[in-house]
């Protein structure tokens, strides 16, 4: 099994999402975080809101390639790092498409759940060491689980990264937003301009409820990333621009 498959076995575990439950660790969290392209202005502004300490909650939106995966995950990072939160949670919707659910997926929930899991492995394996990475997995710092996976469980000294959100259920959104528990923090990002569950993603219409100054007050801020925002690649900007007229 190749690396990322090892790695993913160890992030995958399901019974426990408080750090404060695990022992004490023997390594000091330095990173040294190192960014692959340069900032915008936006992004680096999502980045201080996410760490802010009065922040509780941000939404983002906006085109693949923008980058919104790789900032969550830079700024999670960064709160683990300073010690502000115990641990990182990434969820991630398995619906990848109308008819493919993960049922349908050969081996046990670990295998099934794993090639949803790689975009976290990616974005750690672009933003800190082997090392670091294979000790943040190894050592719990990171956990990984499906959304449907959620029910009954409660967030505690946490980021917790919700990712393809526009591929939730209103439902879905509803549960996961009321896990939220002491000292954490939500990341929900999607595109709104793609869901693969015909019509019936709740993440734009929970995304415009909570645009508002009220949520603002209450720590909860939401961003939009355009298509010139696009920083994956050139090519990838001038796809989304042709598709957008076809």
């Amino acid at each position: 099994m190749g690396r990322k498959n090892s790695r993913l076995a160890a992030i995958f575990e399901p019974e426990s999402f408080n750090a404060n439950d695990y022992e004490q660790q023997n390594w000091e969290l330095n990173f040294n975080i190192k960014a692959k392209f340069k900032f915008s202005e936006k992004h680096q502004r999502f980045i201080q809101t996410l760490v802010d300490e009065k922040t509780k909650m941000v939404f983002a939106d906006g085109f693949a390639g923008t980058a919104k995966t790789y900032l969550s995950v830079y700024g999670a990072l960064t709160l683990l790092e300073a010690k502000k939160v115990d641990q990182i949670i990434y969820l991630r919707s398995v619906v990848e498409s109308a008819t493919q659910k993960i049922g349908h997926l050969p081996g046990e929930l670990e295998q099934k759940f794993q090639p949803y899991s790689l975009p976290l492995i990616d974005k750690l394996d672009e933003l800190v060491s082997k090392t670091t990475s294979d000790k943040l997995v190894k050592q719990e710092y990171i956990k990984c689980l499906p959304v449907n996976f959620t029910r009954g469980l409660t967030f505690h000294n946490s980021v917790v990264i919700v990712d393809e959100a526009q591929n939730l259920t209103r439902q879905e959104l509803v549960t996961l937003l009321t896990r939220f528990g002491e000292d954490s923090k939500y990341v929900i990002i999607g595109d709104t301009n793609q869901s693969d569950i015909n019509g019936k993603s709740g993440f734009k219409p929970i995304l415009q409820a909570f645009d508002t100054d009220n949520s603002m007050v209450n720590g909860i801020h939401t961003f939009k990333f355009n298509k010139t925002e696009i920083v994956r690649s050139k090519l990838l900007k001038h796809i989304v621009q042709v598709l957008e007229s076809v």
